[in-house]
């Protein structure tokens, strides 16, 4: 399995992700942030705001599940 640990800021980007074959995303600095600032409670909203970015994503991509998060929905520059 592959795990992307690094780089993750928004929804898109644990999209992308998975897209590519991550089987997991490793979220680390944004929790550390996220706790500096407000706490147990920066930590829940973080994974909040990341959670409804993905949904939102997804939604737009027309994916109901993850298992329907493919190759296919996005571009690479070694596409072209």
């Amino acid at each position: 399995p592959v795990f992307l640990d690094g780089g993750v800021r928004r929804g898109t980007d644990v999209f992308k992700a998975l897209a590519l074959g991550a089987a997991g995303i490793f979220v680390g600095r944004p929790v550390v942030f996220s706790l500096a600032v407000d706490g147990e409670a920066g930590i829940r909203k973080m994974l909040q705001m990341l959670r409804d970015e993905f949904e939102l994503t997804m939604a737009l991509s027309g994916c109901r599940s993850l298992s329907e998060i493919t190759r296919n929905h996005i571009q690479t520059e070694w596409d072209a």
